[in-house]
């Protein structure tokens, strides 16, 4: 019997394991940018106010950032002195502590407009759904029994060319998107939301997808419900995402 000499076995196995190594690596996917989570605050006593936050780890830095929004749902704007933001200044503070400072920070405004009304999320795309474009989600506010809804309601996202504030084809070397949201009821389809010139505070858009439609708790009609659209402007490192409230019953 033929044996193989030492340094010839250990070559041949140092080549095999880089080569599963190189396997491994390949099959994962790619990381850049960062993918912004949420967490609904809740609705205020009327409806009329909603709040969230968008929280995560900042591409490049790694630093811990959290945004706190609180929107008033009869003008579709921000209210006065939010968004509340907070950004880690090193690795060294947690995220925990980024988003405990949000939370003291946008506490006034919490209490100021009465925002305690749970939300109940009427339906939801979520990150983990493999082959979805997320461009249209059908809905209906949530019955008591299981399965049971009232209303039949299909949400559908498009996008199109926009003009941004800021200077995308020199810092992304990309055209922004704007996007535009329709609801369809019994066949009927009206417009929701289309842009204009984008706002400075989009960014560079490069796509959109629907992510989640809630409502408030024990007032979850169409007229109440709130659109949550992921936005992924340009990042240091490539796309991040980032969250939209759209009012549905403007």
């Amino acid at each position: 019997m033929n044996w193989m000499q030492p340094n010839v076995v250990q070559a041949a196995t140092a080549r095999l394991a880089v080569s599963a190594l190189l396997a491994v690596i390949l099959a994962m996917p790619a990381k850049a940018g960062d993918r912004a989570l949420i967490d609904y605050v809740g609705f205020s006593e009327d409806f009329r106010y909603f709040a969230f936050e968008e929280f995560g780890i900042q591409d490049g830095s790694g630093f811990a950032y959290s945004n706190l929004y609180v929107v008033d749902l009869r003008t579709d704007s921000w209210v006065v002195g939010t968004p509340v933001r907070v950004q880690a200044e090193s690795e060294e503070t947690s995220l925990s502590a980024v988003r405990a400072q949000v939370a003291d920070q946008a506490a006034s405004h919490i209490e100021g407009f009465s925002i305690d009304v749970p939300i109940e999320i009427a339906a939801l795309i979520g990150d983990g759904v493999p082959d979805s474009e997320a461009k249209a989600l059908s809905f209906g506010a949530p019955g008591y029994l299981p399965g049971t809804v009232a209303g039949d309601y299909t949400l559908e996202l498009s996008t199109f060319p926009a003009t941004a504030t800021s200077p995308c084809a020199e810092w992304f070397s990309v055209a922004p998107l704007g996007y535009q949201l329709t609801i369809t009821d019994s066949g009927s389809t009206r417009l929701i939301y289309r842009d204009q010139n984008l706002p400075r505070s989009r960014g560079c858009p490069t796509e959109y997808r629907i992510h989640s439609v809630v409502m408030p708790f024990q007032g979850a009609i169409l007229s109440n419900a709130v659109a949550i659209v992921s936005v992924y402007p340009g990042g240091f490192e490539g796309p991040d995402r980032r969250f939209l409230a759209v009012p549905l019953g403007l």
